[in-house]
């Protein structure tokens, strides 16, 4: 399971201090986007020039707030792999209290938006990391 540490700063908060829901998608791009470049070895920016990996589906269950400076820990592990896209379950904790739970699909796309089969040196590499999580 990968797990990327976020702290929650100053511009993820709405005037009350606690992070605008919104921000949390962004936490959960970035432990994503870190994901493909230490874990999977192939950084968004390698990805990017032939193809795109959208969001296709995100359900997410907020279960306690987060507050300014709080330290948050993504863990991020891959449930499924298919040929042109991977599912995830994410969750987000500050020290033993859980602060959301989300599951999501990413699709391979090429150039044209259309979904295209996975590189098969990606594909291998989410598929080992998909093993690893069973």
């Amino acid at each position: 399971m990968f797990t990327f540490p976020q702290r929650v700063s100053f511009k993820h908060c709405d005037p009350a201090g606690i992070v605008f829901f919104p921000r949390y998608f962004e936490m959960i791009n970035d432990c994503m986007e870190n994901f493909f470049a230490d874990v999977l070895q192939v950084p968004f920016e390698k990805v990017m020039p032939a193809n795109g990996v959208p969001t296709a589906q995100l359900s997410t269950r907020f279960t306690a707030p987060s507050r300014h400076v709080d330290r948050l820990a993504l863990s991020l592990k891959v449930t499924k792999v298919g040929r042109t896209s991977f599912s995830y379950e994410m969750a987000a904790a500050c020290g033993d209290e859980q602060r959301f739970e989300t599951t999501g699909t990413l699709v391979c796309v090429n150039r044209a938006g259309r979904s295209t089969p996975w590189p098969p040196a990606l594909k291998d590499r989410l598929s080992a990391e998909k093993d690893q999580n069973q």
